[in-house]
């Protein structure tokens, strides 16, 4: 098996945490050989890991209008091929290519150019024969939309281990103030403005309650900025947008938090839903995209765009401790649907399946 490692290098995204998991757990198989790769010129490869000679820009705008260079002859001996972050080069080995959402096909206009590109790509790599892989039944939907005719597998990812929380708050100014989490990076599509909206409808009655907004930013910090600059008198100092957090931070924020909050406009996944149910939170969330598929029974959901409808979840997460415990009570049972063992026997058995030709 060949299988793109390139979201391994640098600070690790959600897509970095799940190809991690999936290679480490595919690694302790017997029955599949890896062959790592990535295209990144500015990367340093781990040993034993085949830099493809082409700069990924370069080979972006190659791959999205032609099926050349192929990468056969870097990658001799290799069965499939697995792009695992929503490029795979051509070959003339069956190819398949993880998909994690499809926001940037449905709002081209709010990608970022490298995102759009790899788009292209991934476009001409479907119409070319290549599978794809989705992590959602929500995400096979919404690529059936955009490539009707394309083949799509859907194997779910399953829970990352929280790490041990860290022993203090890594924010001093949270003091022991009640909290409402928000773990998302700072863009569009995780609705964060419309949760600081809803948060503004909760603070002046609950004057000790506060918003941790925890991760880096993306496209959307000054409408969030602005969202919070709209709040009631009183209440803008009381979200506190922490920025990136790493491992044990997130830990303790996730074990200390009322809530977490997850009011995304698209999901292709969602581990933060995974992350809350191990430590225990409730958690209120959208109806969008793989959440309702991922949450379950432990969160209380709404819908995206209802400022009123998130704020009563909220209120009724925070407050009602029937409704608390219920939420909580759920959680194993729907953690236990989703494990690596299980995500990993399905891919070795799509893998032998494109070996050999179904």
């Amino acid at each position: 098996m060949a299988i793109d490692v390139g979201p391994l290098a640098g600070s690790r995204t959600g897509i970095g945490v799940a190809v991690a998991e999936l290679h480490g757990a595919l690694k302790r198989r017997s029955d599949i050989t890896l062959m790592p790769y990535l295209t990144s010129f500015r990367a340093r490869p781990d040993a034993g890991v085949t830099r493809l000679p082409l700069p990924a820009a370069v080979a972006h705008r190659l791959w999205s209008r032609t099926s050349h260079p192929r990468v056969d002859r870097w990658l001799a001996g290799a069965q499939v091929i697995h792009g695992t972050n929503y490029v795979v080069p051509p070959s003339r080995l069956p190819r398949l290519v993880s998909v994690y959402d499809c926001w940037f096909l449905d709002h081209p206009d709010h990608a970022h150019p490298e995102v759009r590109r790899a788009g292209r790509v991934l476009r001409h790599s479907v119409d070319s024969g290549a599978v794809v892989h989705v992590s959602s039944k929500a995400t096979a939907h919404a690529m059936r939309r955009h490539f009707p005719s394309a083949r799509i597998e859907t194997i779910h990812l399953a829970p990352i281990r929280l790490s041990p929380p860290a022993s203090h708050s890594p924010l001093p100014e949270l003091g022991t103030h009640p909290f409402i989490l928000s773990v998302a990076t700072l863009e569009q599509r995780k609705n964060l403005t419309t949760l600081v909206a809803a948060f503004g409808e909760l603070a002046t009655e609950h004057r000790t309650l506060r918003l941790v907004l925890a991760g880096s930013n993306g496209d959307d910090r000054r409408p969030i900025e602005q969202a919070i600059e709209r709040l009631p008198p009183g209440t803008h100092d009381r979200v506190l947008l922490a920025g990136y957090v790493d491992d044990t931070d997130r830990s303790w924020l996730l074990h200390n938090a009322r809530v977490l909050a997850y009011p995304s406009l698209d999901e292709g996944f969602g581990f933060p839903l995974l992350d809350a149910m191990q430590a225990g939170v409730p958690i209120v969330a959208s109806t969008a995209g793989s959440i309702p598929e991922v949450a379950g029974g432990a969160a209380l959901l709404c819908g995206a765009h209802d400022t009123v409808d998130l704020a009563e979840c909220l209120r009724t997460a925070l407050f009602d401790e029937d409704a608390r415990a219920q939420l909580v009570a759920a959680a194993p049972d729907q953690l236990a649907r989703f494990t690596w063992q299980q995500t990993t026997d399905q891919f070795a058995e799509l893998y032998t399946r494109l070996a050999g030709g179904s």
